[in-house]
């Protein structure tokens, strides 16, 4: 049977502008293309993990609005179970607005809306799904003390918790210390931190010090050069993919689905994170967060032809 995910945050729009470089502080820059795509880092990971293969919840608020009939729309596409899903009558949905520029590079700034309602009292309600979930995502668009009712909750179940800490922000200990599975990316293990990650060696003491505070398997990525994986069983640097980015967005939630199916399934924590690899480098080869991401045929032919290289 397959992995049965139960995944915890946010959902939004996203409104993308291409641009030829990320404009500076009073900036106007014209000629972009326009589009909207689904996206927000629970959304994303909650698809991620469902086109990965997973079984997946998703606890979520949505606003009463266009926005949130079309996302809601999106995840039953997707075969999502959406029964502790909330439409929000007075919030609306949560809005991203994104610049992409030529290089792939984006700068994206976020309306939260009904995502900085999702409270306490919605992830009780969600108990159910979690004592049966293989695993919990966890990131950080919604209300800390929301995430650490989760983290806390799953833990008590006895099921392991998988907290993506983006956006950089600093953490307590007290939801540190009910993580299985920490994925900063460089400037959220500096924020975490203090170090600043520029090299497998950073990386690896950054790691060691997320591990210190109670985190047992810390993975922080690196882009195309890969991660630095941090476990009981050791610390080795697990190489990425070399591949032409058109746009990073989503990226990271890309590969924090697919990398959390693979773990559930049994997979060894290196095989995981190599599957999760090919899922990221995929999407970035295409524009917009959900639009981008793989299924599992494509990330099985990703890496067989890897293997081949």
């Amino acid at each position: 049977m397959s992995a049965s995910l139960l995944v915890i945050g946010s959902s939004n729009t996203d409104m993308i502008i291409r641009v030829p470089q990320i404009p500076r502080p009073g900036e106007t820059l014209l000629g972009g293309t326009f589009s909207t795509a689904a996206g927000g880092k629970g959304a994303n990971q909650a698809v991620s993990a469902a086109r990965a293969g997973g079984r997946v919840t998703f606890v979520a608020r949505l606003g009463s609005d266009v926005f949130g009939d079309q996302a809601a729309a999106g995840f039953k596409k997707e075969k999502i179970n959406l029964k502790y899903l909330v439409r929000d009558p007075k919030a609306p949905s949560g809005v991203a607005l994104i610049f992409v520029s030529e290089q792939g590079e984006n700068s994206i700034g976020v309306a939260g809306g009904a995502n900085t309602r999702l409270s306490p009292a919605d992830i009780r309600a969600a108990a159910p799904a979690i004592k049966d979930a293989d695993m919990v995502l966890l990131q950080l668009e919604t209300p800390i003390p929301t995430v650490i009712a989760a983290a806390k909750l799953a833990k008590k179940a006895g099921v392991p918790v998988l907290l993506n800490p983006a956006p950089a922000q600093a953490l307590p200990d007290e939801l540190l210390a009910n993580v299985s599975i920490l994925t900063p990316n460089e400037t959220e293990a500096a924020a975490l931190t203090g170090i600043e990650v520029t090299n497998t060696a950073s990386a690896a003491r950054a790691a060691e010090a997320l591990r210190a505070r109670g985190v047992p398997t810390v993975i922080i990525t690196l882009g195309a050069k890969g991660a630095w994986v941090a476990s009981p069983e050791g610390a080795e640097h697990v190489s990425g993919f070399e591949v032409k980015a058109v746009d990073s967005t989503a990226a990271g939630d890309t590969f924090n689905g697919a990398l959390a199916v693979r773990l559930s399934e049994g997979a060894p924590l290196r095989e995981a994170v190599r599957f999760a690899h090919a899922s990221a480098a995929i999407s970035v080869t295409r524009l917009g967060a959900q639009p981008s991401i793989p299924d599992r045929d494509e990330i099985s032919r990703f890496l067989k032809k890897a293997a081949k290289k």
